[in-house]
């Protein structure tokens, strides 16, 4: 699977280290700053989907039988 959790991880942590960078100032950092805030609030949109999915899976499990047919997202869309 491309683009995992684990990934996810990494690209913050590279941004965080592109924010501690000393070496950068002014309108690069402004623009830094700007990325920053973009990766921030779509690693949220990811980190809320995954939790919306392991959510309903949990539900899944306590409320459905095996003969039920799951959606396709709770299942890796197989």
């Amino acid at each position: 699977m491309r683009n995992t959790l684990g990934d996810l991880n990494n690209h913050l942590f590279a941004q965080l280290e592109r924010l501690n960078d000393e070496e950068i100032n002014g309108e690069e950092l402004k623009e830094e700053i700007e990325r920053s805030k973009a990766v921030s609030s779509i690693a949220k949109g990811i980190i809320d989907n995954g939790n919306l999915v392991l959510q309903a899976q949990k539900f899944a499990d306590d409320k459905l039988d095996n003969t039920t047919e799951v959606p396709r997202l709770l299942n890796g869309g197989e």
